[in-house]
């Protein structure tokens, strides 16, 4: 795991790390694109690193099928030739609610309650599951979005102690307990299966930062014949992305301007910037960032500093 070992390296850009590797691992919201259009610099950091010939492998934690997400990402301009492969958890999850032959998933039965975005229950779609309005009458329950803003937690909870009563398995297909859109941080489907753990329910995560997902990726990588050190994850979350990322002992980076924004609003010079680098490091479990930029550009982003270059993984 990527503990506290010397200095995070700032970076100007995706440029000053992209001869380094030949896999990338990006997350999608807050990274990509706010929910409504892509960030500045965004397709045109994407059209470098392919014309680099480098790997993409885009990695949400979207509750929906990854054809849908590659919809999404294409309406809001990001098109299928600025990346290889989209995996998301509601990918993974939409597998095994549909085989039911494994894990968490052997038997966990035919009738689903769906907490999700807009009454959104795609994510079933011919994985021959009956889908029931009524927690009464469901086996297990399925969180892979909310309604936030519209709805708060506290709107979800007679639902969930119900379905704790009847003791249900909960499958969480989106683990992010907060998310953006547009300039608001909302309510993700996590902070939904959180409070369900709280009230004693019995939770399966599906994507980040569990391993699965990410050994699902290095499977795909491996068939091009890339490794993890030559592969580097980027992300805006640290409990998702960097953490992941660190316990499949790739390096990752971090953008600043995406979930943990407010944590750097004070930060305006290298010092300040590391110092509240430092105080997300130590909130995640001494898990440090190999690099920090602003957002995912090709050019730059924050203040330089000097420090020690970092060896290429071989």
């Amino acid at each position: 795991m990527n503990v506290v070992r010397g200095a995070t390296k700032f970076c100007q850009g995706i440029s000053d790390i992209s001869d380094s590797y030949s896999g990338f691992i990006i997350d999608q919201w807050g990274v990509l694109h706010d929910g409504e259009k892509p960030y500045d610099g965004v397709v045109e950091c994407l059209k470098e690193l392919k014309g680099r010939n480098k790997f993409i492998i885009i990695l949400s934690n979207s509750g929906k099928r990854a054809e849908q997400n590659k919809q999404r990402l294409k309406e809001v301009g990001i098109g299928p030739s600025l990346y290889d492969v989209i995996m998301t958890s509601g990918e993974m999850t939409w597998q095994g609610l549909k085989n039911q032959d494994d894990g968490f998933f052997k038997d966990i039965g035919k009738k689903a309650y769906i907490i999700s975005r807009g009454s959104d229950t795609s994510i079933t779609d011919g994985a021959g599951l009956e889908i029931v309005t009524d927690i009464n009458e469901a086996d297990f329950l399925i969180i892979s979005g909310s309604d936030a803003p519209k709805m708060t937690l506290e709107d979800y909870e007679p639902v969930l102690k119900a379905a704790v009563r009847r003791r249900l398995k909960a499958v969480c297909a989106n683990p992010d307990t907060h998310g953006i859109m547009g300039n608001q941080i909302i309510l993700g489907a996590g902070g939904i299966a959180a409070r369900y753990s709280d009230f004693g329910g019995v939770v399966q995560y599906i994507g980040k930062p569990h391993q699965p997902i990410f050994q699902h990726c290095m499977k795909i990588l491996q068939e091009k014949e890339i490794y993890p050190g030559q592969t580097v994850v980027i992300g805006d979350a640290m409990a998702h992305d960097i953490m992941g990322g660190a316990l499949m002992n790739m390096d990752t980076c971090l953008i600043r301007d995406g979930l943990h924004k407010p944590a750097f609003q004070s930060a305006r010079d290298a010092q300040s910037t590391d110092k509240a680098l430092t105080v997300l490091v130590n909130q995640y479990n001494q898990v440090r960032p190999t690099y920090l930029v602003n957002r995912l550009q090709w050019g730059k982003a924050l203040p330089d500093r000097k420090h020690r270059k970092r060896a290429p993984k071989k």
